[in-house]
This record gives C-alpha cells, sequence and structure tokens, in this order.
C-alpha cells in the first residue's frame, strides 16, 4: 500500500495479471494495472447489503490522481450515508434527458391539440434551438442558469444554420431575441407539461426573465392603416407582392383575425351567406381549451376579397401557397411591406390584430365585446386593450387641448 500520487501511477508497471495498488489513506480507493498497461483508478466498498462492488473512476490521464481522490471520497460519503455509487450511477445513465422530454412532449395528446401552424413551430424550436443546446442534459438537472445560458446562445445566433427543407428549400435560421424568448417559453411549457404528467419534478424556467414583445404597445394608428394599404396596393401592382398575399393581409388587418386563422382558412368555414367564418374548435387556438367554435364576422370588403379567390374543394386553402403544400408563409412579403410603409418598429403582422382591438376599445367598445370579436377565452385577455385605449384618449386628448393650452398661457402672461 501506498499514498497514490503521480509518482506511484508513474512507476506502476504491468504484469502478467491485473494487479491493484490501494492507497494507504483513503479506504477502498485504488489503481488498477491492466497486464495491457491501462491503469484506471477504482473505488471498492461494500454496500448496505454487505455486497462487495468495484466502481471504475476513470481511466488514468482521464483525472489526475487528486481529482480521482477526491472522487473517491464522494463515494465513500455516499456509501457511509448507506448510498450505493454504482447504483446512483446507473440511475444518473437511466435518467429522462431534456431530449426524451421532448420526444415525450412531441408524441402528446396536448402537443397534438395544438393547431397545425403551431405543432410546426414548436418542432422546429425544439429541433434548432433546444435539443441541441439542452437534449443531452438531464432532464431534472437543469438549473435556471443553463435556462439562461441557452437564452443567451439563440439570442446571439449560436444555433444560427441554413438548412434545407422539403416544402420551402432553404431554412435560415437567425436566432435573434424573439426566437431566444419564444423558445423558453416553449420550454417553460414543455416542463409545466412534464410535471403535470410526473416525468420531471421540477422546471428550471422558473424565475428566468426572458422579456416580452411589446408588440402589444405598437400599434397603428389611422395615418399607419393608410401607408398599409398605399404600400400593399403599390406592391401588388408592381408584382412585389402576390395578389393572394395582399388579400391575406387586407382581411387580416380588417378583422383581427390571428395569422393562421387566415393563412390555414379552408373553403368550408366559410358562411358566404351569413358574411361570416366558422371555425370548428381544433382550428383554433381557443377553441382546443373550450370546445366552441369561433366566429369571425367580414366586412363587405373582407367578403369581396374570399369572393374573388379561385374556388376550391371543401378542404382546400382559400388561399392557396404558390408551392409545397401550404398554408401560406408571409413571413418575407410582411418583411417588405414593413419597410415600404414605414411601419412602426417591431409591429409584427399579429400586431394588426392588437391595433384593430386597440381601436375597437377606443371607439367605446366593452372587454366582452373585444372578446367575442377577437376570440379570446377570457376577459382579462381583452381587457388590457380597454386600458391601452384609455390610455391612448388620454394621450389625444392632450394633444387635441394642445392649441388651447398654449393660447391660455399667452394670455395669461399678457395680461399679467
Amino acid at each position: 500500500m501506498a499514498k497514490i500520487s503521480k509518482r506511484t501511477v508513474d512507476a506502476a508497471a504491468p504484469s502478467p495479471k491485473r494487479a491493484f495498488i490501494w492507497d494507504a489513506t483513503l479506504p477502498g480507493f485504488g489503481l488498477l494495472v491492466l497486464p495491457t498497461s491501462a491503469k484506471s483508478y477504482i473505488f471498492q466498498y461494500r454496500n448496505s447489503e454487505g455486497r462487495s462492488r468495484r466502481a471504475t473512476i476513470a481511466k488514468v490521464g482521464a483525472l489526475t490522481p487528486e481529482q480521482a481522490r477526491s472522487a473517491a471520497e464522494a463515494m465513500s460519503a455516499q456509501v457511509k450515508a448507506g448510498g450505493d455509487p454504482l447504483d446512483a450511477r446507473s440511475a444518473a445513465r437511466n435518467a429522462l434527458t431534456a431530449g426524451q422530454l421532448f420526444d415525450a412532449y412531441l408524441a402528446s395528446q396536448a402537443f397534438k391539440a395544438k393547431a397545425e401552424s403551431t405543432r410546426r413551430t414548436d418542432e422546429g424550436r425544439i429541433k434548432r434551438h433546444l435539443r441541441p443546446l439542452l437534449g443531452h442534459r438531464h432532464a431534472d438537472k437543469l438549473m435556471p442558469e443553463d435556462v439562461r445560458r441557452a437564452f443567451a446562445a439563440i439570442r446571439d445566433g449560436k444555433t444560427a444554420l441554413v438548412e434545407k427543407t422539403r416544402k420551402r428549400g432553404l431554412a435560415r435560421v437567425r436566432g435573434g431575441e424573439g426566437a431566444a424568448r419564444k423558445s423558453i417559453l416553449l420550454l417553460a411549457a414543455i416542463y409545466a407539461w412534464g410535471r403535470a404528467e410526473r416525468l420531471v419534478s421540477i422546471n428550471p424556467t422558473e424565475g428566468v426573465e426572458v422579456g416580452s414583445d411589446g408588440e402589444r404597445d405598437i400599434v397603428l394608428d389611422l395615418d399607419g392603416y393608410a401607408r398599409l394599404f398605399q404600400a400593399l396596393a403599390a406592391m401588388e401592382q408592381q408584382k412585389r407582392i402576390r395578389a393572394n398575399v395582399a388579400a391575406v393581409i387586407r382581411v387580416i388587418a380588417m378583422t383581427g383575425a390571428r395569422l393562421s386563422e387566415i393563412t390555414a382558412l379552408r373553403w368550408q368555414h366559410i358562411d358566404a351567406q351569413a358574411g361570416r367564418i366558422i371555425l370548428p374548435p381544433a382550428s383554433h387556438k381557443t377553441g382546443r381549451k373550450t370546445g366552441k367554435p369561433r366566429i369571425i364576422y367580414l366586412p363587405g370588403a373582407a367578403q369581396e376579397i374570399i369572393a374573388d379567390q379561385p374556388a376550391g374543394g371543401a378542404d382546400d386553402f382559400v388561399f392557396t401557397p404558390s408551392k409545397g403544400e401550404g398554408p401560406l408563409s408571409l413571413k418575407k412579403p410582411w418583411k417588405a411591406l414593413h419597410a415600404k410603409a414605414k411601419l412602426p418598429e417591431g409591429l409584427g403582422i399579429h400586431g394588426l390584430r392588437h391595433s384593430l382591438a386597440t381601436l375597437f376599445a377606443m371607439t367605446g367598445a366593452q372587454a366582452s365585446q373585444v372578446m367575442a370579436a377577437l376570440g379570446h377565452r377570457n376577459l382579462s385577455s381583452s381587457q388590457r386593450y380597454i386600458h391601452f385605449a384609455e390610455a391612448a384618449r388620454a394621450s389625444v386628448a392632450e394633444r387635441a387641448a394642445a392649441p388651447a393650452l398654449a393660447g391660455l398661457a399667452s394670455a395669461a402672461k399678457g395680461g399679467q
């Protein structure tokens, strides 16, 4: 026996049979030397049942003697506490990884109940961002700091790539703060589901701040709508935007419908006689939770736009893509339109929905009316537009009163 040190390890020579050199100061810690000259650090112990067991700590070279000693000390403490290092190691190897949690979620009814477009988006975020960064980690051992690092990596473009897709050619994944935020929000939802299913006991996203899009506070005023429709007409005339893409944007702007509710609209959902769209529960966001259809009433101009589209079968898209299976993608056209119309920075196409809701509220609509028009599941989602509209009306009142206040101030000075 000798204290296992670098000198001891270097001096240990192979013999015809495997040899053990035991540490003189830490019982159970040793060096195994094989006839092939391979050397490994080991720890020999008896578990709580009295069974003799031997754990390989690491090969020589992978750890220094001091690091191997520290590992052996941790195992010794585990044994004294009634544990079994080899069983713990086996359990760790068999523990659910974050990648396996993602797979379970993707196979779940909760995921299948989502809209088709949402499923595609979630699959992309898992595949391109979450799985490469976190998939190999044990699901129950992720920490908030790991989530923060993942957020930063996605935000800074470390998961950026260009890949071929079957439907749309090349997909360019750039990352950015928005992608990072939505990926971590998806991770939070996956862990919440995993906890409900008793697959994990933690949610590492709790307490992690990812900010907000801020889009709900960015809305179009009347001038903004004028620029939007003027730019849309000009780009359509110049063949810079396809007619059916322009049609989708106009319908969204006029109805406040969600993007997927219009791009994935099928002829069977159209009630032309009543001038409305009836989406079954499985075809809209809140319907999958409430089990109720969503009714979108169409202004006359929106009815005309839909009537102008080439007729199709009941299950065909109203707005057909130029290639692929659909539905339409508006990402590139919206970017070009946003620049042409000089729309507010940060306003996405979903902002048209928020803009219409805010203008509706500014005309005096109650939260329940906004709720019905936009298909919200609860009043709290609609109430924020009432608050925003009240603030906007106050701002308008201040601007309207500015000339009178200026005159009042001037008169007061003249009277002094």
